[in-house]
């Protein structure tokens, strides 16, 4: 029943580090944690396995079962195939795996692969994993979302279950963060679990680096150029490797699907005759999958396999001895500002890089071309960025709901969950019906835990079957919990392309139909529709075929119903969530009013329509699918505004941010207030407008405040309007009513806040006007209201004041006049608040200049004794 680690482990590595493993595991008593940290390439995924399963079989008769996690579908498959092989057993009897929609298992199987989300699943519908003896965490320092929670999950079964063998595996250095948390696994952890480390397997390794002359990244992400860059580097570099080594393979790492076929296609014009390029990505079939990771067959022709990042870490291409790194990756990012989650393009990490390096070097000497310069590999991070601090938490959220650990708490995870993002995921949690108020799971939430897909999707299964039908709905929740991307941003065409045997993906599509179709049937009866969805009333018609995957997704997606904005040609469109989108150029999509998207992200330039969004995924949607999807957020509201003078009103029903119609009302007293409040906060009282006798009461009044203080009222802005009701309660009422804003004077409300008995004095404080020694009463212009050094200002022709000895004061002689003495045609020929020193002095150089110039007005040498008069000198004789 054992595994014979010395022939499965001739040549690795990792062989000689077994027995360190064994003793730590052993020393802890019946069963124990540890740490593994080894390079890639070192063997500990092929090792580690059935060195527990042996472990286990010593401890316990019967027959061991070891789980065992790789992050992703093709790495588990992969990983199970080889220690099958090197066991010389079928896959599927002592060896096997699982993954979404595969499983190669038997009653036999000791050793079984999985996916993260599989275990997940498996421990929330048996928290103790009775069957299981030992559970291996691959590829830890990939700090996956799901990983993480496992590390949490399983650190708590082993304080019920002592007997249960925990190992994480990293292959860098960050080994004593997990070691820490494992060691509080059990009932007596309380020092950080034993790291057993291995040497290095790689064989020498030239770096070379050969960066683009353009950047990496343009507008619409990683630009074309840079795409020509990095085939034409990987073509020449390989020709150049085969002269030496006609059995050298290449490995070419890009971030996305998308780039991979791109260079993939590039790669197939200019290569040589008689070389194979393969794609690796999570798009293809799981047959092309697993011929790119498996070796050239004897004699076959040299190869270049273009991947994503899948290929990073988790499992090793043989026959790879160059590498070729575009030093870029796909990091998962949520944009909380516009409810926006997706993946990004990013500067790898520089473990990452180090990681995709030693590819090339695991089997002989190797050579990494790097497409970037060494200051670029300087300024990029040194890990990953943990998946569990940028991306959406709903799913894990609910996770943690189901596991008794509402929102993480209690639970020791290599990193906390960010609060925000936790609180937004336990909110859409709380509409979706999965979570009760104080953040335990219901029943629903136990039910949507246990569909392969987030949340939201999960709901969306359930209530549109009885709508669309299980089938329909399960292809659209399959198409969209998948890895497709769909061209054009087109989800239908993309469906009726994948129903086709001859699309790469029909295959799996069909099988992950299956499942959902299956899960449908048997748990939407169960569930009570949420948000109150129900049918659409279309007649007799019901939701046709085409329309079916735009109403699931809105039944997913409420906040993310979009509606085009109006325009000429625009490809714009408005989210319910009041974010604004863009489709990509060209898509098919844009001839649709309505769309329901199921992915949308940040993005720059022409695919974003300038607003800084892009949607990746939609389906056509109509106005009252729409509706029907999303009754929840329906509302009919009567809006008051004021403009122009006047607070008008409309009723508008609105489905969220997306107005449906709007209809001009007579607005309610109740609005019209809200109104006239919001804009006197916005405008001041500029809104209605300061007449000239209501501005000049004003500015009298800020001076007596100033200079005397109480009673006399604070009529600054701030002032005027802390106390509305005191003063202008009427004209507000009449405005919010419907009156025009022009019609209210403000003099006589103004005149409401004079202060009595002191109010009886104002005019002899501060009078409107100043009589002058000509006789004429002059208007005084008192200072603005905000300026709190003016003064009283008297503009008066020169020759009204001859003969004034001493300058009037206000305010019971606080406050000197200040003079602004004029020529005849009415210009400034001297500024002063002292007539006496102004007599006395500078007038026989103002009499000197202006009397030629003004030879009709009395210029006397003294102007003590002159008649003021505002009369020229033939007039005064006249008179």
């Amino acid at each position: 029943m054992t595994f014979r680690l010395d022939a499965i482990g001739r040549g690795l590595v990792f062989a000689d580090s077994l027995e360190n493993l064994a003793s730590a595991l052993t020393n802890q008593g019946d069963a124990g944690t540890a740490v593994v940290q080894a390079p890639p390439g070192t063997g500990k995924t092929t090792l580690v396995p059935p060195l527990l399963s042996n472990l286990v079989s010593e401890r316990h008769p019967g027959q061991p079962r070891v789980v065992v996690t790789q992050p992703r579908r093709v790495a588990a498959r992969s990983a199970a195939r080889r220690l099958a092989a090197l066991d010389g057993t079928r896959l599927g009897g002592r060896v096997g795996y699982t993954v979404r929609g595969e499983s190669k298992i038997s009653n036999d199987t000791m050793v079984e692969f999985v996916t993260p989300g599989i275990l997940l699943r498996r421990l929330l519908a048996d928290p103790g994993l009775e069957a299981v003896h030992a559970v291996v965490l691959d590829e830890v320092h990939e700090r996956g979302l799901e990983t993480d929670l496992l590390l949490g999950m399983l650190a708590e079964v082993r304080e019920l279950r002592d007997d249960l063998t925990l190992v994480a595996m990293s292959a860098t250095l960050d080994a004593p963060r997990f070691a820490a948390l494992l060691g509080k696994a059990g009932p007596d952890g309380d020092g950080p679990a034993p790291v057993v480390d291995c040497p290095s397997a790689l064989h020498p390794l030239n770096v070379r680096w050969m960066p683009a002359r353009e950047q990496r990244m343009d507008g619409r992400g990683v630009a074309r150029s840079f795409l020509d860059h990095v085939a034409r580097t990987a073509a020449t570099a390989h020709a150049a490797a085969l002269d030496t080594n006609p059995e050298v393979d290449a490995l070419v790492f890009l971030p996305g699907a998308r780039e991979v076929s791109d260079v993939a296609a590039r790669l197939r014009g200019q290569v040589t005759a008689g070389i194979e390029v393969l794609e690796l990505h999570g798009q293809i079939g799981t047959e092309s999958q697993d011929r790119a990771v498996s070796g050239r067959e004897p004699g076959g022709p040299p190869r270049i396999i273009v991947s994503t990042s899948l290929a990073e870490s988790s499992l090793t291409v043989p026959g790879v001895r160059l590498v070729i790194d575009s030093g870029l990756s796909r990091e998962p990012r949520r944009d909380a500002g516009r409810g926006m989650s997706g993946l990004v393009t990013v500067s790898c990490s520089r473990a990452s890089a180090e990681q995709r390096a030693g590819r090339a070097a695991r089997q002989g000497p190797g050579t990494v071309v790097r497409c970037y310069d060494q200051q670029a590999f300087a300024a990029a991070p040194a890990h990953q960025t943990p998946e569990m601090s940028v991306a959406d938490l709903t799913g894990a959220a609910l996770v943690l709901a189901c596991w008794g650990a509402p929102g993480g708490e209690g639970l020791s995870l290599p990193d906390q969950p960010p609060a925000i993002a936790m609180r937004d995921a336990v909110e859409v949690l709380r509409e979706l019906g999965a979570v009760a108020d104080d953040g335990s799971a219901t029943s629903v939430g136990k039910t949507l835990a246990r569909i392969p897909a987030d949340p939201r999707l999960a709901r969306a299964l359930l209530d549109g079957s009885p709508v669309v039908g299980p089938r329909a709905a399960a292809e659209t929740v399959a198409l969209v919990a998948g890895d497709q991307r769909a061209p054009g941003a087109d989800l239908t065409t993309l469906i009726s392309s994948l129903r086709s045997a001859s699309h790469p993906g029909a295959r799996r599509f069909a099988e992950d139909t299956r499942r959902m179709e299956s899960i449908a049937r048997r748990e939407a009866a169960a569930v009570e529709p949420s948000h109150g969805n129900v049918a659409p009333s279309q007649g007799n018609k019901g939701v046709t075929a085409r329309e079916a995957p735009g109403f699931v997704v809105a039944l997913a997606f409420p906040d993310r119903i979009a509606r085009r904005v109006p325009g000429d040609g625009s490809t714009t469109y408005l989210l319910s969530s009041g974010t604004r989108a863009g489709l990509p150029a060209g898509s098919p999509l844009s001839a649709h009013e309505w769309l329901a998207v199921a992915e949308v992200s940040r993005a720059q330039g022409r695919d974003a329509a300038g607003t800084g969004a892009v949607i990746r995924s939609a389906a056509p949607l109509s106005a009252e699918l729409a509706e029907a999807a999303a009754p929840h957020l329906l509302v009919a509201e009567t809006t008051a505004k004021f403009g122009q003078g006047r607070v008008t009103a409309t009723l508008e029903r609105r489905l969220g941010a997306i107005v449906l119609s709007a209809t001009p009302v007579r607005p309610s007293v109740e609005a019209g207030r809200h109104a006239v409040a919001e804009a006197l906060e916005k405008a001041g009282l500029s809104m209605i407008g300061w007449s000239a006798p209501a501005d000049a009461l004003r500015r009298r009044l800020a001076l007596l405040r100033r200079e005397l203080g109480d009673p006399w009222p604070d009529v600054s802005d701030d002032g005027l309007l802390s106390r509305l009701d005191e003063w202008l309660a009427p004209e507000l009422e009449a405005i919010a009513s419907g009156s025009p804003a022009g019609s209210v004077n403000l003099l006589e409300p103004l005149r409401r806040l004079l202060p009595w008995p002191e109010a009886s004095r104002l005019d002899s404080l501060l009078p409107e006007r100043l009589e002058v020694p000509s006789g004429s009463r002059v208007r005084i212009d008192y200072p603005d209201v905000d300026n709190d050094s003016g003064r009283p200002v008297v503009a008066v022709k020169l020759q009204e004041c001859f003969g004034w000895d001493r300058t009037p004061r206000l305010v019971d002689g606080k406050v000197p006049v200040l003079f602004h003495l004029l020529s005849p045609a009415g210009r400034p020929l001297a500024v002063t608040d002292d007539l006496t020193s102004f007599w006395s002095g500078p007038y026989a150089q103002v009499r000197a200049e202006m009397r030629g110039r003004y030879p009709k007005h009395p210029w006397p040498e003294d102007p003590w004794t002159a008649p003021a008069t505002a009369k020229t000198k033939n007039r005064m004789q006249a008179g």
